[in-house]
């Protein structure tokens, strides 16, 4: 009996534990349901609409590329974009039909896209405006046309290797393109549907959008017209002279604003990936690829030349500098000179006979440039070079830039230093031979090139101004005024007479420099040149890359600069 009554009590407090329990747990949920249902309401609300809303992107305007006058070199044109979404579909078959037909597809590359399950399905981008419109007009459900934009280039070759081009996500890939990339870009918008659990959009509650904002125009310093000039230039000699490839680029050298940068041959920046004037259907894709980025290439900023004797504007500068040389020091020339082991010859053979240093540099004679370099002496032409900034990029804002190619100061013998006080065994890029005569002949105030201006929004009010280091002190006021004196006689009256412009004091230097091996027979041409010669406001350097006939860099590139 006791046992019996002993167990109604424990059962009748394990289910009174129970209920009290049971209890416990609901008034605890309904405080949860009052607080999720009251206090947090809105949230769980977007959450709900989130799950069911369907998100299609609207791409942003690409800021524009202006030049300095205004002209517009990159532009956007209105595309559209065709996608379908499988469940609001209503006829399969006239909507595959159609898309074969508006767009020229195969019906098999749209039948998988069409009848695939996905909650919005892309079958082709870039799509003329003309062409989904057409589209549009059908109101086929399921079927959406969503407008975007893509890069158009007005002048397609010119200067595309600066310019460069963006990719099919509208985002920049080489030159300007991708280093303005942060101001160029612009936010992409959207476009939010609701749907049901089905994935059919619901119309009665419509629609929200995100609206795009449009990138900034970039505004820089090169000239449509002295581009356009320099190309046109630069294409003539490129096929006249069946060279490799011609160059020209046009600077500020007091600022380092850049005019005007040409590399013939250029290609064509609204089909960048058509290789120009090459058979690729047999190329393997890295090849091809290889080819392409060949093709993109900025000779100008990408590649290093050897410079001949346009690098003695650099010797005769430092020499000026340190005192081991003036304008009238008197020089032999045999047609030769003899470094340790090493004969090295003069352009020519019979030699110049004695000469002042001023006349020296008009008849630009070797033997007297390794003199120069000899007096100099390893260490302290070295300083120069490291001085003069030879020894490190020039910072232009453009991609890729290759460094000077140069002997190690405790790898550079007697004999390396004659060579390369005239210009020969090591290289250096086009726009640093540019700046570093640059900053010999404006002062000494060494500037970094650039094309970068500024930024401004669709209304033209400036957003961002850029600016770049300047360095002055690189050699005095004195030595820049002699070397501006000497390379206007070298126009004048020496090598450099083809670079002479009638009405104008013009200063400049020429080059023919020898490719290695020595012996192919393979040749540089080049010219660089300013002016007015005693208070340059612009200079120009021409580069021929392996001309047919006659290679002298006086005779063939000098023209191109004046």
């Amino acid at each position: 009996m006791m046992k019996e009554y002993y167990s109604r009590i424990y059962h009748r407090k394990k289910m009174l534990f129970f209920c009290e329990t049971v209890l416990l747990l609901m008034i605890v949920l309904a405080i949860r349901l009052g607080i999720l249902m009251l206090a947090e309401s809105d949230y769980y609300g977007e959450q709900a609409i989130d799950v069911h809303e369907r998100e299609r992107d609207i791409k942003a305007a690409r800021g524009r590329i202006l030049d300095v006058n205004g002209i517009v070199l990159a532009d956007n044109v209105t595309v559209c974009t065709i996608s379908v979404i499988h469940s609001q579909i209503e006829d399969s078959e006239a909507v595959i039909s159609m898309l074969c037909e508006e767009l020229d597809l195969s019906e098999e590359y749209v039948r998988r896209r069409v009848e695939k399950y996905s909650s919005i399905e892309r079958i082709l981008s870039n799509v003329d405006k003309s062409v989904g419109d057409i589209i549009r007009s059908y109101h086929y459900p399921g079927v959406k046309v969503d407008e975007d934009y893509r890069r158009y280039y007005p002048y397609d070759e010119l200067a595309s290797k600066v310019i460069g081009f963006t990719g099919g996500d509208n985002q920049g890939i080489i030159g300007l393109e991708v280093v303005y990339e942060e101001y160029l870009h612009g936010t992409n918008g959207q476009i939010l549907t609701v749907t049901d659990a089905h994935g059919l959009e619901q119309a009665a509650l419509g629609e929200r959008r995100r609206e795009p904002i449009a990138g900034n125009d970039l505004v820089i310093s090169m000239d449509f017209n002295i581009q356009m000039y320099a190309q046109q230039l630069a294409e003539q000699a490129y096929l006249t002279k069946e060279a490799d490839s011609v160059s020209i680029l046009v600077m500020n050298p007091n600022n380092g604003e850049i005019l005007a940068m040409v590399n013939v041959p250029e290609f064509s920046l609204n089909d960048p990936f058509t290789l120009s004037g090459v058979a690729d259907q047999n190329l393997s894709q890295e090849e091809r690829m290889d080819a392409l980025n060949q093709m993109w290439r900025n000779d100008c900023i990408n590649d290093t030349y050897e410079p001949g004797s346009t690098f003695k504007i650099i010797t005769a500068a430092a020499g000026l500098e340190e005192g081991v040389v003036t304008m009238d020091d008197s020089f032999t020339c045999p047609g030769y000179t003899v470094v340790e082991d090493r004969r090295i010859r003069c352009h020519k053979i019979a030699g110049h006979g004695t000469q002042t240093f001023l006349e020296a540099t008009m008849n630009s004679c070797n033997p007297v440039f390794v003199a120069v370099g000899l007096r100099l002496g390893i260490e302290r032409y070295y300083d120069y070079f490291e001085q003069f900034g030879l020894l490190k990029k020039t910072g232009i804002d453009l991609p890729g830039e290759a460094s000077t190619i140069m002997h190690k100061e405790e790898d550079m013998g007697l004999v390396e230093l004659a060579t390369v006080s005239f210009g020969q065994s090591f290289q250096i890029t086009p726009i640093q031979m540019a700046v570093t005569v640059s900053e010999i002949i404006n002062g000494g105030v060494r500037v970094t090139p650039h094309f970068g201006l500024r930024t401004q929004d669709q209304e033209g009010n400036i957003t961002q101004f850029f600016t770049y280091p300047m360095t002055s002190g690189v050699v005095s006021e004195q030595t820049s005024e002699s070397m501006r004196y000497m390379l206007e006689q070298v126009v004048a009256n020496g090598t450099g007479r083809n670079g002479y412009v009638e009405g104008y004091c013009v200063g400049g230097k020429t080059a023919t420099s020898q490719t290695l091996p020595r012996s192919n027979g393979v040749y540089i041409a080049s010219f660089i040149g300013f002016a007015p010669a005693d208070n340059p406001q612009v200079l120009a350097l021409a580069i021929i890359n392996h001309p047919q006939g006659t290679y002298y860099g006086g005779q063939i590139a000098a023209p191109l600069v004046r």
